[in-house]
């Protein structure tokens, strides 16, 4: 891959961006910051072990950094994923608020962009302009220092709904009367109210609305709710 610092080099997949990128990203000496909203975006399969390991074995004092959404910690894989990572020494920090960029930033020299998946690849840019990179990573540290270490936001968080419970959540943060989401799930109306409220009062959310809210900042359900289930007001 180009050296260029004025060229950004677009990279289709992860396959090329582990062949044009991997010893990038295994060189860092000194700060590797990463964010994502979850731990697909740079997964990397059958290569970031390796990576990885290629990071440690050069600076194995390097400061690891990991900025998640809480969509990282709404699974109990995922979420035990990340405290093993902080336990191995990684920062971890969850940002309610959502993340500017799906990035990677390397010693602040240069940084991979994560697109969006277009017919099932992912597109990444590579970045090493300076001045681009600097403002890539002020925008990394202000969403840095804004957001939650693991710790602390696992113990503030409230239990995680079942499986049903997101399900219902996803119709309120949809939009959908009780008697659509009800029939939407092949439960009675009755339960379904009670549910919700039973869900309401987990999230200390006063209102329906509230409660959808607080499941898309928690990641619970995707943080936009497809407007195209709104069906009338909903019972509050």
């Amino acid at each position: 891959m180009t050296a260029d610092p004025d060229r950004n080099v677009v990279l289709r997949g992860e396959r090329e961006l582990v062949e044009r990128a991997g010893p990038l990203l295994a060189a860092a000496a000194e700060d590797f910051a990463c964010a994502a909203a979850d731990l697909r975006t740079w997964a990397l399969p059958g290569a970031r072990e390796e990576i990885v390991a290629e990071r440690h074995r050069r600076a194995p004092a390097l400061r690891a950094r990991k900025l998640y959404s809480p969509l990282a910690v709404a699974d109990e894989e995922s979420e035990r994923h990340l405290v093993e990572l902080a336990a191995r020494g990684a920062q971890v920090r969850i940002c309610p608020a959502g993340l500017p960029q799906e990035t990677i930033l390397v010693d602040g020299r240069a940084a991979v962009l994560a697109g969006p998946i277009e017919r099932g690849v992912r597109s990444f840019t590579v970045v090493r302009s300076p001045d681009v990179v600097r403002g890539i990573r002020a925008l990394y540290q202000a969403a840095w220092e804004s957001a939650i270490d693991l710790a602390a936001y696992r113990r503030a968080r409230p239990p995680m709904p079942d499986e049903e419970g997101r399900r219902i959540l996803g119709m309120l943060a949809a939009g959908l009367t009780d008697e659509a989401a009800a029939r939407r799930l092949g439960m009675s109306l009755r339960t379904y109210r009670r549910r919700v409220a039973g869900l309401m009062k987990l999230l200390d959310a006063r209102s329906r609305f509230q409660a959808g809210l607080r499941a898309q900042q928690l990641g619970l359900v995707p943080a936009q709710a497809s407007a195209s289930h709104r069906s009338g007001p909903k019972t509050s």
